[in-house]
């Protein structure tokens, strides 16, 4: 084991509230460390899919290996060979929290990054305690020091006054100018610790974290590793201590951020595998490798990242029945570098197979149905978008309950409810139970009255109120931060965008999950021409199913077409109709031909045609497009 190349090895991540200029300052880094070419440099070059560059945030966490020479104290810090730090970027939006937890998994320092004119945000704490929890050195900076409305003193403050940190540890960046990047990389060598050297073992037996994986059409399944103890070498045949799977690599090598291939990978790298499998379930994120030839020995797995546990699901159908395979195909290929997309599959009778999925709110939801569009070019439709309910039944004849999917069933008798089409009847139910969350919201005091009065709408129990600073810094507004026990389902859909609307836009918000607790929930069916439509029926507590059931058909009304005849849209609770919208038909002026004559021939043909509509309607059949059903996932 060489000690002296291993304390040369750098393992950090970037975190930060969503918009904060993290991807910014990444690119600059990797320019000013050389690892992209000037000519090939673009803007936010470590968002590679095509929806984090239209939309500005990062969906998926990217790697990047760079070599830099230290230009601070080298008395202190020797500058013989340049030091190789091993950038893993992370998503900065709520729903995407999940994928920090794998970047921190594979890291040893992090940089904490606020904006200069926003501050410390809601998910700005989160972050924080997520990079304690996995005991990292921490390395503050405060970015957008360049733009005219940055506040960096008030900036400063906020990071001392909230976590603790000394004036002279905190960085001040540009993204934008490069400013300070020199700086910073200088700082990271110095205070971010080089992978941990045990002086206790002379070999080692060589164990590889799975941080994240992604599948290559050529290579099979890639994934990217972090190398905790040990060393692997090119064509050396691996195996999964998790689930003995046997791993023949057919190129090893690191991500700078294009693959590179390498001979071997050694102790405290980051690199990448390509397996040549093409079976993406045998290897999952979280999983150890090791070499075979230590398959017999005892050796202790990994401790992995923590799981994620969705937080909305809803039931993703094709709509051509034809594009079935290719669907469930590209949900597993998605599935493979997305470890928070679960996905079980079920059959409507509306609208045939489909697929149930979890996942971790509305923007994952979105995000992940139009990367199915665009990567796979699949139509879509999904279904309004639901919690994992838990419900105990009055019975144990399971007949009485045919659309329960009984693998479903918890250790205490209860089952697991993940869509209206699911949900018993109310008589067979004996008690239902929802998930809560414990919700912050950060907001400049301005905007205390509103956003209370927006949680309270939303069924949230009030805990408490913390003023973050006592006195106000450069003019700036006081910030507080409510928190709030608040049920699950009342935050998925436009909880966020309305407390941005009703804070313009200076308000955040961050959750977790705390527990199940009783409620008094209902299921509501939409009926369209007096037929139920599974796809939009929707579970909710019983004190909103009237304001809701009248919301989705007034939005229904102007979403689907008129049709030849009157289209009844109704909102029921059991056989009860509680909301009712009418599309008017389309009218043929049938009077047209006529020239003159008595009144009776224009009453004769207006008679007929009243005839042929009440006929139509009989048997005429209403196409609900996809935009009614996308639509409906908008309903507060």
């Amino acid at each position: 084991m060489n000690t002296k190349y291993l304390k040369k090895i750098r393992n950090f991540s970037i975190i930060a509230h969503i918009d904060h200029g993290k991807s910014t300052l990444a690119d600059r880094l990797l320019e000013a460390t050389g690892a992209v070419e000037k000519r090939n440099m673009k803007d936010r070059v470590l968002d590679t899919l095509e929806l984090e560059q239209e939309r500005g945030i990062t969906i998926k966490l990217q790697t990047a290996r760079m070599k830099f020479e230290y230009t601070g104290n080298k008395e202190k810090y020797n500058s013989e060979k340049k030091y190789i730090l091993n950038l893993i970027d992370t998503p900065g939006h709520v729903d995407f929290s999940y994928e920090v937890s794998r970047s921190l998994a594979a890291s040893e320092g992090a940089i904490l990054l606020v904006d200069a004119t926003q501050g410390i945000q809601a998910q700005t704490f989160s972050t924080v305690y997520k990079a304690l929890e996995y005991d990292l050195e921490i390395i503050p900076v405060v970015n957008k020091i360049d733009l005219p409305s940055a506040e960096v003193d008030s900036a400063k403050m906020e990071l001392i006054d909230t976590f603790g940190f000394n004036e002279n540890d905190i960085i001040l960046t540009s993204g934008k100018t490069g400013e300070g990047v020199e700086n910073l990389l200088n700082a990271i060598i110095e205070r971010c610790p080089s992978p941990e050297i045990n002086t206790e073992k002379i070999e080692e037996e060589p164990r590889l974290l799975i941080y994240d994986s992604f599948y290559n059409e050529h290579k099979g399944v890639v994934v990217l590793v972090k190398l905790v103890d040990g060393e692997i070498r090119k064509n050396q045949k691996l195996i999964s201590i998790n689930n003995q799977t046997e791993v023949e690599p057919i190129e090893i090598g690191y991500i700078t951020p294009k693959l590179v291939k390498q001979e071997n990978l050694k102790k405290g790298e980051v690199g990448y595998i390509a397996t040549g499998l093409k079976n993406i379930k045998l290897l999952h994120v979280g999983d150890t490798l090791t070499t075979y030839e230590y398959k017999e020995k005892n050796i202790e797995p990994l401790p992995g990242y923590q799981s994620p546990k969705p937080m909305v699901y809803a039931t993703l159908f094709p709509v051509d029945a034809d594009d079935f395979k290719e669907f469930s195909e590209a949900l597993e290929k998605l599935a493979l570098n997305d470890a928070a997309l679960t996905y079980n599959r079920e059959n409507s009778v509306a609208l045939g197979s489909g697929y149930n999925c979890g996942f971790l709110g509305l923007l994952h939801l979105e995000i992940t149905t139009e990367r199915l569009d665009r990567e796979f070019d699949l139509n879509l439709i999904s279904t309004s978008p639901t919690v994992d309910y838990r419900v105990w039944l009055t019975t144990e004849d399971m007949s009485k309950v045919p659309n329960l999917n009984v693998a479903h069933k918890n250790n205490d008798g209860s089952f697991d409810i993940r869509s209206a089409g699911e949900f018993p009847d109310q008589t067979l139910i004996e008690k239902v139970e929802e998930p809560w969350v414990s919700l912050e919201i950060l907001t400049p005091e301005d905007y205390i009255g509103g956003l209370m009065e927006l949680a309270q709408a939303h069924r949230g129990v009030y805990k408490k109120m913390e003023y973050l600073s006592t006195s106000e810094i450069m003019g700036k507004r006081k910030h507080v931060l409510l928190k709030y026990e608040i049920p699950t389902a009342e935050i998925i859909t436009t909880f966020f965008d309305n407390l941005k609307s009703i804070s313009q836009g200076y308000a955040s918000m961050d959750y977790e999950f705390i527990e199940y607790r009783e409620s008094d929930i209902i299921k509501v069916k939409i009926l369209v021409n007096y037929e139920t439509a599974e796809g939009l029926s929707f579970l909710t507590h019983r004190e909103n199913a009237e304001t809701r059931g009248r919301a989705m058909v007034e939005k229904l009304k102007e979403l689907i077409p008129r049709q030849q005849f009157k289209v009844a849209l109704q909102a029921a609770i059991g056989g009860k109709v509680i909301a009712r919208e009418t599309i008017p038909a389309f009218r043929k002026d049938v009077t047209a031909k006529l020239y003159g004559g008595d009144v009776t021939r224009k009453k004769k043909l207006l008679e007929k045609q009243k005839k042929g509509k009440k006929r139509l309607k009989t048997f005429g059949n209403v196409e609900i497009p996809k935009e009614a059903f996308m639509g409906a996932l908008k309903i507060d």
